[in-house]
């Protein structure tokens, strides 16, 4: 009996010793394959649905805003300018008006 059982036990650990050669070995097998620089390379392409404007519209639409974008910015500053010189003008004339034309006497 006890013949049979270690005979059983050695060969469960010869099974369990070439499963683990047999892992070990696959294991090997696909670090090589990760490793190789023959992998394939797919080129990717984003997809664009049927009824999308063509890349060259977004571009043209973006130049667009950019372009009134900058006529918005040119028109605010000219209108910032006339205002600054409307302040301007006032003040200098408010100003001299006070030194220049205003009465010196005091009112009694």
């Amino acid at each position: 009996m006890t013949s049979e059982s270690n005979r059983q036990k050695e060969l469960d650990r010869r099974e369990r010793l070439l499963r683990e050669r047999e892992v070990e070995l696959r294991l090997r097998e696909m670090e090589t394959n990760i490793h190789t620089t023959d992998a394939a390379f797919h080129q990717t392409v984003k997809h664009q649905p049927e009824n999308s404007p063509k890349p060259w519209m977004k571009k043209v639409i973006l130049g667009g805003k950019l372009f009134v974008l900058g006529v918005a910015a040119l028109v605010a500053v000219k209108i910032a300018s006339v205002l600054a010189g409307f302040m301007i003008v006032a003040a200098l004339g408010w100003m001299s008006y006070k030194l220049f034309l205003e009465s010196k006497k005091p009112n009694l």
